[in-house]
C-alpha cells in the first residue's frame, strides 16, 4: 500500500482510476468516458499495426489495403476493428456531448474541461478525415478533392492554401503521404489532449444527474464505478464483435470498395455517416464561402455554449421547457445526418436550411430564452415585495399590481445578462 502512495507513476494512477473522489448518484450515462478512452486505445493500437503494413503511395495504396485484408494474418479483424471502431468512437462522443449539454456539465466552474472536450471533437473530425482517404478508393479520392477544395473560398489566400495542402495542382502523391503522416500522428495528439481533459475532469470532479455539488457525498472511484465501466466494456465490445464479425462494411461506402479513378466521378460524394451533420449544413447555404462559414461556426459555436447559457438551474432534470427544445435539438441533428446522405436536391435543400436553422436558433436564441424564462419564473415564484417568505406565483398575495412590476424588472434583469451589461453571480 505505501508502494502505491508513494511512488510517483503508481500513485498518479491510483488517485485518478482508485482513490478518485466520484459523485455516488452516477448513472451508466457516465460510463461513455470510460469507453471513450478504450476507443481511443483500440484505434492507436491498431491504427500502428495497420500502418506497418500499409503503403502511401497512389499507385500501391488501395493494393496494400487489400495485401491487408489477404494475406497478413487477421488483417481483415485489424482493419476492420479499426474502421467500425472509429464509427463508435464518434457515437459515443456524441453521446458524451449530449450529456454534458442535457446535465449542464459544459458550465461553469467545467468551462476549461468543456473547452478541451470541444478541441479533443475538432482533432477527432480531422483526424477522420484523414483517414477516409487513406483506403485510396473512389470516396476517398473524390472526398479529399471536395472537401480541401472548400478552402479555396478564402479570400486572396484559398487557392495557395489548397495547391500547399495537396503538394500540387491536384490530389496527388504528395497529398496522400501528407495525409497518411497526420493521421499517424494526430491519435498520439488525442490522446494528450484526453489527458488534459482528465486533469481538468478533477480539478472540480464530475458533474452529475442533480447538476448540485457534490462535494458531501462521495464514493472512491474503485471499486463501484470500475466495476460499472467494466460492465459498458463488455456491452461494447459485443456490440462492436457483432459488426466486425457480421456487418463489417455496414458503416462504410461501397464506393470505396473501387480504386480511386480521377477521370470518374461517384454519383454522389458524401463522408461517414457521423460526419454528415455538418456536411448538410454545408450545403444548406449556396454560397460556398457562407457554407464553410457555417460548417465551422456550428463547431466552434460549442465553445460559447458556457457563456450563453443565463439558467440557474444546471441539470435540464428539472427544467421542464428547456428538456423539451433538448429532444427537439437531438432530433434535428439526427435529421441533419439524414439530409447530408442524399442528394442536395428538393425537398433536402428546404428541410437542410429548416434544420440548420434551427441548430443555431438553438444555441442563440433558445439557450439564453429559456434560462431567461425559467429565471423570471422563478423570481415570481418565490419573491413577495411585503414579507420575506416564499410564495406561489398564484397565491393571492402575488396577485394585482404585483405581478406586472415584478415581471418586467426580472425580465430587465435577465435580459441585461444576456447582453453582457449586468451579471449575476451564479453559483457554481
Amino acid at each position: 500500500m505505501k508502494l502505491v502512495k508513494r511512488h510517483p507513476l503508481i500513485a498518479l494512477v491510483n488517485n485518478y482510476l482508485i482513490d478518485s473522489p466520484a459523485p455516488s448518484n452516477l448513472s451508466y450515462i457516465w460510463n461513455f468516458g470510460s469507453l471513450l478512452g478504450t476507443c481511443l486505445a483500440l484505434q492507436i493500437i491498431t491504427g500502428v499495426t495497420l500502418a506497418m503494413h500499409y503503403i502511401g503511395s497512389v499507385d500501391l495504396a488501395f493494393s496494400s489495403v487489400e495485401h491487408i485484408m489477404r494475406d497478413v494474418n487477421s488483417g481483415w479483424l485489424i482493419r476492420y476493428l479499426h474502421s467500425n471502431g472509429a464509427a463508435f468512437f464518434f457515437i459515443f462522443v456524441y453521446i458524451h456531448m449530449a450529456k454534458a449539454l442535457y446535465y449542464g456539465s459544459f458550465r461553469a466552474p467545467r468551462i476549461l474541461l468543456w473547452s478541451i472536450g470541444v478541441v479533443i471533437f475538432l482533432v477527432m473530425i480531422i483526424t477522420a478525415f484523414l483517414g477516409y482517404v487513406l483506403p485510396w478508393g473512389q470516396m476517398s479520392y473524390w472526398g479529399a478533392t471536395v472537401i480541401t477544395n472548400l478552402l479555396s473560398a478564402i479570400p486572396w489566400i484559398g487557392t495557395d492554401l489548397v495547391e500547399f495542402i495537396w503538394g500540387g495542382f491536384s490530389v496527388s502523391n504528395a497529398t496522400l503521404t501528407r495525409f497518411f503522416s497526420l493521421h499517424f500522428l494526430l491519435p498520439f495528439v488525442l490522446a494528450a489532449l484526453a489527458f488534459m481533459h482528465l486533469i481538468a475532469l478533477h480539478q472540480n470532479a464530475s458533474n452529475n444527474p442533480m447538476g448540485v455539488s457534490s462535494k458531501m457525498d462521495r464514493v472512491p472511484f474503485y471499486p463501484y464505478y470500475v466495476f460499472k465501466d467494466i460492465v459498458g466494456f463488455f456491452v461494447f465490445f459485443l456490440i462492436l464483435s457483432i459488426f466486425v464479425f457480421f456487418f463489417p462494411n455496414a458503416l462504410g461506402h461501397p464506393d470505396n470498395s473501387i480504386p480511386a479513378n480521377p477521370m470518374q466521378t461517384p454519383i454522389s460524394i458524401v463522408p461517414e455517416f457521423y460526419l454528415l451533420p455538418f456536411y448538410a449544413i454545408l450545403r444548406a447555404i449556396p454560397n460556398k464561402l457562407l457554407g464553410v462559414v457555417a460548417m465551422l461556426a456550428a463547431i466552434f459555436i460549442l465553445f460559447l455554449l458556457p457563456y450563453l447559457e443565463s439558467s440557474r438551474v444546471r441539470s435540464s432534470a428539472f427544467r421542464p421547457f428547456m428538456r423539451i427544445f433538448f429532444w427537439l435539438f437531438a432530433v434535428n441533428f439526427l435529421l441533419l445526418m439524414w439530409i447530408g446522405a442524399n442528394h442536395p436536391e428538393p425537398p433536402f435543400i428546404l428541410l437542410g436550411q429548416l434544420c440548420t436553422a434551427f441548430y443555431f436558433a438553438y444555441f442563440l436564441i433558445l439557450v439564453p430564452l429559456i434560462g431567461l424564462i425559467e429565471n423570471t419564473l422563478s423570481d415570481l415564484g418565490t419573491i413577495n415585495p411585503s414579507k420575506n417568505t416564499p410564495q406561489g406565483l398564484f397565491s393571492v398575495e402575488n396577485r394585482g399590481n404585483y405581478i406586472p412590476r415584478i415581471t418586467f424588472r426580472a425580465f430587465q434583469q435577465r435580459l441585461f445578462l444576456i447582453m453582457g451589461i449586468y451579471r449575476r453571480k451564479v453559483n457554481s
